[in-house]
């Protein structure tokens, strides 16, 4: 196996210098799996060349390791491998002479640290809102406007026979104007690109590129996810909970029933096809532990939920959209904006420019061994119809 191995190898070799040229891109592919091929093979032998040399009967002895007369290259390789890393008999030994894989000189050098070939990459939810807004990208980031109107203030009259018609109102519109914001992937309180050694990057189990763009790509999603919520406007994206409430709670740090039909009642039927809740995990936790007077909860999951699908979140007939960047409700928060219900892909938009971008510059760290990563998004959001949207606040 291993002189075929090397005979394909050295006559891939042969056939580029003779035609005096480079290898392709599928022999470049093939000559690397040979290459690792040979490798794994040299090192099986040397194994098995080990094996026989230490558990081999000393000569005019009988068999002192091996426990049956049928010992092969397998045999003496598992019983090796077996004997070096517990120290315990098996099947095919009988027999040990004093070595220890703790102490590197009595055999440890021979067992290679173990390393499992996975990552546990802490996660925390972010986002939930941008999935259900009025979603565009555009190519360029000039400005962009695009006009509004509301004529709702307005209504036919009733005009009696031979009459003139009453003056009518003129249309009054008014213009939405979305920009481009970039967004970058530094992290808080700092501008400096994400540096990564060469060593890291060479000599890491995993494809540590690879990482590194993902990891750049959240912080951005992290960060548009708290603005498309709490941006204030004025520098940065508008959030939806920006604009002024429409209803209180009836008693501060106190959310009831109460509070969440009032806020329903707010919301127009024109909205309420498309209409859902949207707060934090936290606040949701709060309304169900709101009990009726039976002590039952007024939130009860569908019955259809359980083990065959996921638990559907529902509330007042409306869906629910869980999104961490809302304030929970509750003392901890004091007055804020907790809670929303309206038809988002109405009443807010958001814009973007192209995709994310992420750079790699191996150039400007070069003298420390450094690769810098750098990733931003262009995106803006505004309000577009703040009356498909109602929002709910604590005192």
């Amino acid at each position: 196996m291993l002189a075929d191995l090397i005979e394909e190898l050295t006559a891939l070799m042969a056939l580029a210098d003779g035609e005096e040229r480079d290898l392709t891109d599928e022999e470049e592919q093939r000559a690397a799996e040979l290459n690792k091929k040979i490798a794994q093979a040299k090192a099986k032998a040397e194994t098995q060349r080990r094996a026989r040399e230490i558990l081999s009967p000393a000569p005019g002895q009988g068999p002192a390791f091996i426990r049956n007369a049928r010992s092969t290259p397998d045999t003496y390789e598992r019983a090796f491998e077996q004997y070096l890393r517990t120290g315990q008999p098996n099947a095919d030994l009988i027999q040990f002479r004093d070595q220890n894989v703790g102490t590197p000189a009595d055999g440890g050098y021979l067992v290679s640290d173990g390393f499992r070939d996975k990552l546990v990459d802490v996660r925390k939810a972010f986002g939930g809102l941008a999935p259900h807004a009025d979603n565009f990208t555009t190519s360029t980031g000039n400005p962009l406007e695009y006009p509004t109107l509301n004529d709702t203030g307005n209504v036919g009259a009733i005009t009696a026979e031979a009459a003139p018609f009453a003056d009518g109102a003129d249309l009054v519109f008014d213009t939405v104007t979305l920009g481009a914001y970039k967004i970058t992937a530094s992290g808080a309180g700092t501008t400096t690109p994400l540096r990564v050694s060469v060593e890291l990057l060479q000599d890491a189990e995993f494809d540590v590129e690879g990482l590194v763009s993902r990891k750049l790509g959240e912080r951005i999603a992290r960060k548009e996810a708290d603005l498309f919520i709490n941006g204030s406007g004025s520098g940065e994206p508008q959030g939806l909970f920006q604009p002024t409430k429409d209803e209180d709670v009836d008693v501060a740090d106190t959310l009831d029933y109460d509070d969440l039909l009032d806020l329903e009642a707010q919301l127009d039927p024109e909205y309420e096809g498309n209409a859902q809740w949207i707060m934090s995990k936290g606040t949701w936790s709060v309304i169900r532990a709101i009990v009726g007077t039976d002590g039952r909860p007024l939130v009860q999951e569908a019955s259809e939920a359980g083990i065959g699908s996921a638990i559907r979140r529902t509330l007042l007939g409306y869906p629910v959209i869980i999104d961490q960047a809302c304030a929970t409700f509750g003392a901890a928060t004091g007055p804020s904006t907790n809670i929303g219900l309206g038809d988002y892909r109405e009443g807010f938009a958001i814009r973007r420019v192209k995709d994310v971008v992420v750079i790699v510059n191996p150039w400007t760290r070069a003298n420390n061994g450094q690769v810098e990563f750098t990733a931003y998004s262009r995106v803006d959001s505004v309000v577009q119809n703040k009356a498909a949207y109602k929002l709910l606040a604590n005192l």
